[in-house]
């Protein structure tokens, strides 16, 4: 079977995941994590994407990244992939291959679901109970975006920058969207967009995308009925 195309839309926000092969580790030690932070700052820069948020999970990565080129993200994730996997098999002294097939990836409508995107990203580690905050797992971006620490690897986007005047401002307003629970149905729209790499956005957004890619942005019908689209002033229920 063909490999589906992308959605190639410079300045368009999306979420990446990128799981270990059988879903074994991709991670070993502290230092394969800064390892691979390293690789990704290096192929961002080079590439031209901006980083919003990720986490380093021991058998999968989630990242979210405009790419202001054309074919920035693939070309990110291509360098990304080649340059790590060449050092785990060197460290680790095995052969073959490291990921499950290529990435996958969804395109974000930043107006509405970008901070909400951030915060799933960031909420992983709690999630899978390996902490009671986000702030306690230390691979990952929250404590670029949340607290007063320096800019590793993150870029602001327009949305997180609209979040208060000050760089305190918006910390702090980041901070309050995880003192609530996410909504079970936006989890399951962030992870249908992803599964089947479609659009997570709003009915126009995605009909503007179908005209600008001549693809499909929405995946066929199922069981589950579709959750109401516009209006959807809610991503967290209190």
């Amino acid at each position: 079977m063909p490999r589906k195309p992308r959605f190639n839309l410079p300045g368009v926000p999306q979420h990446v995941i990128q799981r270990g092969n059988n879903r074994e580790p991709c991670f070993y030690s502290q230092q394969d994590y800064l390892h691979y932070l390293d690789d990704i700052r290096f192929a961002a820069k080079k590439y031209e994407c901006r980083i919003h948020a990720y986490v380093l999970m021991k058998n999968h990565v989630h990242l979210l990244v405009t790419p202001m080129i054309e074919n920035g993200l693939s070309m990110m994730m291509q360098s990304v992939g080649r340059r790590y996997v060449a050092y785990v098999n060197a460290a680790y002294q095995r052969t073959g291959t490291l990921w499950e097939g290529r990435y996958k990836a969804s395109l974000i409508d930043s107006d509405m679901y970008l901070l909400t995107c951030m915060c799933y990203i960031e909420l992983n580690p709690v999630r899978a109970g390996m902490v009671n905050h986000p702030s306690e797992y230390k691979w990952s971006s929250y404590n670029q975006n949340a607290q007063i620490t320096d800019k590793v690897i993150v870029d602001n986007h327009p949305v997180f920058t609209m979040l208060g005047d000050t760089k305190e401002e918006r910390k702090y307003v980041y901070r309050s969207l995880f003192e609530r629970y996410m909504d079970n149905d936006i989890i399951h729209q962030i992870r249908d967009a992803l599964n089947h790499e479609m659009v997570l956005g709003r009915s126009h957004f995605k009909d503007n995308v179908e005209v600008m890619t001549n693809r499909k942005p929405r995946p066929g019908k199922s069981g589950r009925p579709r959750v109401k689209e516009e209006g959807a002033e809610y991503f967290f229920l209190v």
